[in-house]
Formats: structure tokens, sequence, C-alpha cells
């Protein structure tokens, strides 16, 4: 049976350490293309998109996060320059001190109401979404 071409499965997390509510972490990515961005990565054959969040936070960060709630899910076929991929983004609270690992370069704490940041893919966008439901406590629109 032949499988159609479909695009990768990635997951970002916006974590709020617990210890600073009011601020995110941010990594610095070591591999291309380089600069600030959620911490997040590609879902592993056989697993679930909130494994591989929970994964992908304490890889990067070294934090074992809590997810909390779905913020969305981006799909836009340009948000990744490597290609086309879908990420399911959820907003999780940690307790620690994050540190850099796998392929983060360096770690951020930041707050998200500076918009001056100069995030890859689609994080400024993420971001804005997050704002609004941190302001109102409603989901993002949809776009179409």
């Amino acid at each position: 049976m032949s499988h159609p071409l479909t695009p990768a499965v990635a997951t970002d997390i916006i974590i709020r350490p617990r210890s600073r509510p009011d601020q995110l972490v941010l990594v610095q990515r070591r591999n291309p293309p380089h600069g600030l961005a959620l911490p997040g990565g590609f879902v592993d054959l056989g697993e679930r998109v909130e494994q591989a969040a929970v994964r992908e936070a304490l890889e990067e960060t070294g934090l074992k996060v809590q997810l909390q709630t779905l913020l969305g899910v981006y799909s836009d076929p340009n948000r990744d320059p490597r290609g086309h991929t879908v990420s399911v983004v959820f907003i999780a609270d940690a307790d620690g001190e994050p540190r850099a690992g796998d392929d983060a370069g360096g770690i951020r704490i930041v707050d998200p109401a500076d918009t001056t940041l100069e995030l890859v893919f689609d994080h400024a966008s993420i971001l804005a979404d997050y704002r609004r439901f941190a302001r109102t406590g409603h989901m993002p629109r949809l776009r179409l």
C-alpha cells in the first residue's frame, strides 16, 4: 500500500516557569535556522503529540513540564523553511532552572510582551496568539 506524502508533525511548547509566571522560556537554536525559538521538535513515529511535547521540553531545556492546554495547531506550509511542518502548540508550566540541551545552544527567559524578539519559524505569530489568550482567555482565531 502506498503512503501519501504528508507534512512533518512537530510540537512547540510555551513554557511558563512557576517561579516567574510572567516570563517564558525560549531556546537559542544550535542548528539552522538559527535564532530564538519556542522549545520543540518533531513527533517520533508511535508517539503521541503530548508525549513529544514533554520529551522535547526536557531534552531542550532540562525542565519537566506539566502541559496545561493546547494553544493551537499551526500549519502554514511556509512556517518552516526546511519544509511543510504542522506544529501542535501547548502551554505548559515548569519548576526549576532551565538549561540548554540537545539542539538548544542557549536558553533565554523573556517577557512574552516583548515584540522585538527576533524569532524563527512562525513563533512571533504563535506568541501573539499566546498574548491574546493570556489577556482574554480565548483561543486563537482560525486563519483561513
